[in-house]
C-alpha cells in the first residue's frame, strides 16, 4: 500500500520556484531517501508533506489525506524532525519531553522516548548544555512521541558522532521493521545507501533520478581499477579502459567478470595487476553524475 503520493508538486518561495513539478511515491514501511545539494528543494518538499506549507500546484497525499486540508488528522499520524526545532534552552531534556507529551495524543512514556534517542543519561541536563548532536537526538525523541505511522526526518544525523549515528540508524531500521514509513533527507550518501530501499535525487527543484536503491545502482554496473603496469599500453588490455595518472579504469556492467578477464590475461603474460580494485556503483557516483547532467542540460 502507498503511504505517500506526490504528483506534479510545485512551490514558490518569495518569487523563487523551489519545487518544480516533482512526482514520487513511498510504500508503507519503506525507508525513502530524498537527496540533493543545499537549495535543491528537499526541505520545502518535506514541509509540504508534513502540512507546514501549502503547495502552489500538484497534489500530495499522506496516508490518503491532504496534509494541508487535513492538517490535524495528518499530524496525529505523523512525526516530523526538521533541521531546526524550537527547543526551550532552560528546560531539562526530561522536561522538554514532558511538555511535548502534553501536546501529543497517546504519547510514548517519557523514559521510552529518551531510551530510543539514547538520551537517558542526559535526562536532567538543560537543553542549552547539550551538544549539537545531542539536540538532534532530542529532536528525534520528540518526533517519535506519537508513535507515528509516517516519519519525516530532515538531516537527522547532522552533528552526531559515528557511534550516535550508528545508533540512530538502528532506531530507523527498527521503526521501519515495525511498519513505520520513513522519508529521510541527508547529505551523508553512505547513510542513505545503507538505510533506504528507494530514493530520489533533487536538483534545483526537479527530480533528476529516482527508483529502487538496489536496482538503480545494480543497473549502473561498476568499475575495475588498477595501476597500469610498466611497458603495458591501454590498447594491449583485453577490455577498454581509461588511464589517468597511471591508473587504468574499466567501467562495466559486470565488474566481477571484467576483473576475471583482466587477471586471466595478465597471468597468461606473466604479469601481476597490483592493487586491482573491484567496486560496484555507489550512490555518491550517481548523485554527482545526476547533478552534473542537470547542470549541463541547463
Amino acid at each position: 500500500m502507498t503511504a505517500i503520493q506526490v504528483h506534479g508538486l510545485r512551490k514558490s518561495l518569495r518569487g523563487f520556484e523551489a519545487v518544480r513539478g516533482i512526482s514520487f511515491e513511498v510504500d508503507e514501511g519503506e525507508i525513502f531517501a530524498l537527496l540533493g545539494r543545499n537549495g535543491a528543494g528537499k526541505t520545502t518538499t518535506v514541509e509540504m508533506l508534513a502540512g507546514f506549507l501549502r503547495p502552489d500546484g500538484g497534489s500530495v497525499r499522506v496516508l490518503g489525506l491532504d496534509p494541508w486540508a487535513d492538517r490535524a488528522a495528518v499530524r496525529a499520524r505523523t512525526g516530523v524532525m526538521l533541521q531546526e526545532a524550537g527547543l526551550f534552552p532552560d528546560l531539562t531534556v526530561a522536561g522538554t519531553v514532558d511538555v511535548w507529551r502534553g501536546f501529543t495524543a497517546a504519547p510514548r512514556p517519557r523514559d521510552e522516548a529518551l531510551e530510543l534517542a539514547g538520551l537517558t543519561a542526559r535526562a536532567r541536563t538543560r537543553v542549552r548544555q547539550l551538544s549539537g548532536g545531542e539536540k538532534r537526538r532530542l529532536d528525534l525523541a520528540l518526533a517519535l512521541l506519537g508513535r507515528p505511522r509516517v516519519l519525516f526526518l530532515d538531516e537527522p544525523t547532522t552533528g552526531l558522532d559515528p557511534q550516535a549515528r550508528a545508533a540512530t540508524w538502528e532506531v530507523v531500521r527498527g521503526l521501519a521493521g515495525q511498519g513505520t514509513t520513513i522519508l529521510l533527507t541527508t547529505h551523508y550518501l553512505e547513510e542513505a545507501q545503507r538505510l533506504a530501499s528507494a530514493m530520489a535525487i533533487m536538483d534545483e527543484g526537479r527530480l533528476v533520478a529516482s527508483g529502487g536503491m538496489a536496482a538503480t545502482l545494480a543497473a549502473r554496473g561498476g568499475r575495475v581499477s588498477f595501476p597500469l603496469p610498466a611497458h603495458v599500453a591501454a590498447g594491449d588490455l583485453p577490455l577498454p579502459v581509461t588511464v589517468a595518472d597511471g591508473l587504468a579504469v574499466c567501467r562495466t556492467d559486470d565488474p566481477d567478470l571484467a576483473s576475471q578477464k583482466l587477471l586471466t590475461w595478465a597471468a597468461e603474460r606473466g604479469l601481476r595487476l597490483e592493487g586491482l580494485e573491484v567496486r560496484a556503483a555507489t550512490l555518491e557516483e550517481l548523485f554527482l553524475e545526476s547533478a552534473g547532467s542537470a547542470e549541463e542540460a541547463r
